[in-house]
């Protein structure tokens, strides 16, 4: 038997790490890696996508539902460009992926070859936390393992660099002497565990609120419990940032939704109202929705202390596990007896659920985007996960979709980059396949990426347990999200050159490959859509002609300000009517008769 590569013992390394999967591409850069991957018997598993972006965003989703490192592989020159997108998501939602690509062969370097790149400098921002090149087979082991440890520990990016040569070598275990670095498999993670004083401060600025409100982000998950103790005893109400729009459930009467511009109502009125803020595991960066600088006392908690004392200035900053946290305070909180901040949410958050559902049943034309996200959110099963694209899609997550039960739902939080939707879903189905999984894309993510990325759907489903993906195309031929943000932001009329997108036939795509497609274009016809898609034996698309003038109406937005943005559409914008119908329409809800009376 011949003598195992550096490619050989790279596999075995990520096997003893417990790395199950790795999404890539192939290309000459890596041919040692691939080879070896051929002898290993594809283990870890390789999954093919159709670009190298896609196979970095895939590698996020897998980590951020799996709750475990993603890896991806990339050829030397393009492919490692390729890569930079996805991990720039993962570096600004704080995700631990690694990288691994390849690079010329060492006698090539330095002298302008094809498809030489200064890989170490390109990589130095994305993989800040640790990147480096492997160019002697005793140096890989402690390499490698380096990159798993930072990934993790510091939630980040970090990437390996192998010469297409040095994947060819016999592989050679450090030895013990001089300038070797040996290394080792495996690490016991410590429970951060606040500083007492810290939390008694903490809690003495909590206990002399009246009015607390909350602030959850994606840090914060596992703490779901602890939170709930800490809202009933403060008699608070719980807003989420879009990261964290998983971290707790919906249910609670007392939870207010998301925040910011995509956010709710109710939470917007919460932290104008509120004289208290207590913010877990999140670093939420639009200042404008949280209170003024004089009107509240704040105490944040967070794990990662560069991220400590930030977005607003804090009287107390903890560092620690959020549940672990939660947990050292929970004894020192009086319980407020006085309910009538807490029951004043209650009644806004029950009130803006109502106007939600109002809105969704607007007519439009022909398909009101809200009611394709109002439609599903009773019938997601308890353990479904949601990704969405960035754009108008994520508006509608943010406030339509109610989250209950173990349901998980995530998207490109700080990059905000267009096209993940699709892979995230992926990468959920290799992390989770035995969960129902529903990816809500534009038309304009889907003519970017997501279209590709169905033929990798066709290639695996059928080895997934469940094999229920579902991708809901918001189908409007306009990239919606800009046009909004043109109009309110800029004053401008749309653009149509840059704005207007060519009509495709996305369920006929889709079912050219064999998946199951649904043509939606009545309102009465969603409810059914949604019911077929969730009861198949395969991945489903439904193609939704949805109406671009349903208006994402900000929580803080006046009737002063829509007509004031009316007024400068006027000007020019080809939809200004369709859009002054439905955005009178949409807002009128908010002043009908509710229920509550």
């Amino acid at each position: 038997m011949a003598a195992p590569t550096v490619a050989d013992f790279l596999l075995h390394r990520l096997r003893g790490w417990g790395v199950e999967t790795v999404f890539g591409y192939a290309g000459d850069g890596i041919n040692g890696l691939l080879a070896a991957w051929g002898r290993a018997e594809d283990g870890p598993r390789f999954v093919q996508a159709r670009h190298e972006e896609m196979a970095a965003f895939e590698a996020v989703g897998y980590a951020k539902f799996g709750g475990r490192l993603g890896v991806c592989v990339a050829t030397s020159g393009p492919g490692a460009i390729h890569l930079l997108n996805g991990l720039y998501d993962a570096k600004l939602d704080h995700v631990p992926v690694v990288a691994i690509v390849g690079q010329t062969n060492r006698s090539a370097m330095g002298g302008s070859y094809q498809q030489e790149v200064d890989l170490l400098s390109l990589f130095k921002d994305v993989a800040s936390d640790y990147v480096q090149m492997v160019t002697v087979p005793e140096q890989l082991p402690g390499v490698l393992d380096r990159a798993v440890r930072t990934a993790v520990a510091r939630r980040a990016p970090t990437a390996i660099i192998i010469p297409s040569d040095v994947q060819e070598l016999e592989y050679s275990a450090p030895t013990h002497e001089f300038k070797m670095v040996p290394s080792s498999l495996g690490v016991d993670w410590p429970q951060t565990a606040p500083d007492d004083a810290a939390v008694r401060r903490a809690a003495e600025v909590l206990n002399a609120g009246e009015r607390v409100a909350m602030l959850v982000g994606s840090g914060a998950r596992g703490a779901a419990a602890e939170i709930e103790q800490v809202a009933e005893l403060l008699g608070a109400g719980v807003a989420k940032a879009l990261l964290g729009k998983d971290v707790l459930s919906d249910e609670p009467a007392w939870v207010t939704g998301s925040i910011g511009l995509l956010g709710t109502r109710p939470s917007y009125e919460m932290m104008m109202g509120c004289d208290t803020l207590l913010t877990v595991g999140s670093s939420f960066p639009y200042t404008q929705f949280l209170p003024e600088f004089d009107q509240a006392r704040a105490v944040q908690i967070d794990l990662d202390p560069t991220m400590i004392g930030m977005r607003y200035p804090y009287e107390v900053n903890l560092v620690g596990d959020a549940a672990a946290t939660l947990r050292a305070l929970i004894p020192l909180l009086e319980r407020k007896a006085d309910r009538s901040w807490r029951e004043g949410i209650e009644s806004d958050v029950a009130r803006w659920w109502e106007t939600m559902a109002m809105e969704a049943a607007v007519e439009a034309d022909p398909v009101s985007p809200m009611r394709l996200f109002s439609e599903l959110s009773d019938r997601l099963p308890d353990d479904a996960i949601v990704t969405t694209d960035s754009g108008s899609s994520a508006n509608w997550y943010a406030r339509l979709l109610r989250f209950r039960g173990s349901m998980r739902g995530s998207l490109s939080g700080n990059l905000a980059t267009m096209g993940p939707g699709v892979p995230y879903g992926i990468g959920a189905k290799f992390a989770c396949p035995d969960r129902p999984v529903v990816v809500f894309a534009g038309d304009g993510a889907m003519q970017m990426n997501g279209l590709a990325e169905l033929i990798t759907i066709k290639r695996y489903w059928e080895r997934w347990a469940d094999p229920r993906l579902v991708v809901a195309v918001l189908h409007n031929d306009d990239l919606n999200q800009v046009t909004w943000e043109m109009r309110a932001m800029s004053g401008a009329p749309k653009f149509v050159e840059s704005q207007s997108l060519p009509d495709v036939d996305y369920a006929g795509f889709a079912a050219g490959l064999g998946l199951q497609a649904i043509h939606v274009d009545k309102p009465d016809d969603i409810g059914p859509a949604w019911d077929r898609a969730l009861a198949a034996d395969r991945p489903t698309v439904l193609d939704v002609r949805c109406d671009p003038n349903v208006p994402p109406i900000p929580p803080h937005a006046t009737t002063d300000q829509m007509i004031s943005a009316t007024k400068a559409m006027l000007a020019g914008d080809e939809d200004r009517w369709g859009v002054l119908k439905q955005g009178v329409k949409t807002k009128l809800q908010e002043f009908l008769p509710h229920r509550e009376g």
